[in-house]
């Protein structure tokens, strides 16, 4: 699975329509598709696709045509997504209207197309569950604790009436790897 870790965009054109395609992390949907929708208030359509994983790590998807054709625009930028393997993604394609109609096909075309050119164009990465976690260790035991979460995020640092606690995020496997390795050393 791939992801992005920051929006890109990319613009195409169809029989003089002009297709805006945005990727971007899923956390900045909504506030994305607001700030287009005030940006390119003429534009005839702001369509929109995504996939993430809730909190249950469970994979949810949508698509919404915003006034095209039911599944001509929102699916087809969906099964580029899907196509890709791309998760926590959203892409919003604002289209403006050309003056010449694309029928269903060259409308559900168009869309893939823009979204398409977004994934091709935009720095992806490989895609990890993140998972975070608390160290404690004695005052004693600080400096151990400290190396051994050198190379990972530490998102809150606390300081106990015992020693020290250390918040982590990072991927799954890497907190579990670092909880196991500090539960061998501490026994």
């Amino acid at each position: 699975m791939k992801t992005l870790s920051a929006p890109f965009d990319c613009e195409t054109e169809e029989k003089r329509s002009r297709f805006l395609a945005f990727l971007l992390p899923y956390d900045q949907y909504e506030q994305e598709l607001d700030r287009l929708r005030t940006l390119h208030p003429k534009a005839n359509h702001h369509v929109s696709a995504f996939r993430y994983f809730d909190q249950d790590k469970r994979l949810q998807e949508g698509a919404k045509d915003d006034g095209e054709p039911s599944g001509c625009a929102g699916m087809p930028a969906l099964k580029v997504l899907q196509g890709e393997d791309l998760v926590n993604v959203a892409v919003i394609i604002v289209r403006y209207f050309g003056g010449i109609k694309l029928g269903t096909g060259g409308m559900a075309r168009a869309y893939a197309g823009a979204a398409k050119a977004a994934v091709e164009a935009a720095p992806l990465q490989d895609y990890k569950h993140q998972a975070q976690a608390t160290f404690k260790a004695s005052f004693e035991r600080t400096s151990d604790l400290e190396r051994l979460l050198s190379a990972v995020h530490v998102t809150d640092r606390r300081y106990t009436q015992d020693g020290i606690e250390l918040d982590i995020s990072d991927d799954e496997e890497t907190v579990e790897a670092l909880s196991t390795q500090w539960e061998r050393e501490n026994y």
